[in-house]
């Protein structure tokens, strides 16, 4: 695969599929926030070094800062973000989830990030946008 690809997969992806929603659907990206905050938190408490930084290897990143590999914010923000547009609008929320899933492989492929990061980043996603998604029909305007 193409380090440019992987480069555009790991760093780039992810701010497209934000532009995306916020011209198509702006519902989702509270719970994207969301979702990234909590990575970031959880990166903050439980600090697990970068493939980088043990491997020696390099990575195909613009920037890779040893902030912590676990879990995955990129991919917690582009699964709430690919949920919430599946909850409201199911043909573009496939494509999103696909985008998603790019995300995760490419973060995975440019070595900053292991599976189970991706994995729980997925996780913290979806389970965000679902909640966001419960609570705003159980309390809405």
């Amino acid at each position: 695969m193409s380090p440019w690809l992987i480069t555009f997969l790991a760093s780039f992806l992810v701010w497209f599929m934000v532009a995306a929603a916020a011209l198509l659907a702006r519902h989702a990206l509270l719970p994207s926030l969301v979702a990234w905050v909590i990575a970031q938190l959880l990166k903050w408490l439980h600090h697990t070094p970068r493939p980088f930084e043990l491997n020696g290897a390099g990575t195909f990143t613009l920037w890779a800062k040893p902030d912590g590999s676990f879990p995955s914010g990129h991919t917690a923000l582009a699964f709430a973000l690919a949920t919430s547009v599946l909850l409201h609008r199911r043909n573009l929320g496939l494509i999103f989830i696909s985008a998603a899933l790019l995300v995760g492989t490419g973060r995975v492929l440019s070595n900053v990030h292991y599976s189970v990061d991706i994995l729980a980043g997925a996780a913290i996603g979806i389970t965000t946008a679902l909640l966001l998604h419960r609570l705003h029909r159980f309390y809405p305007k």
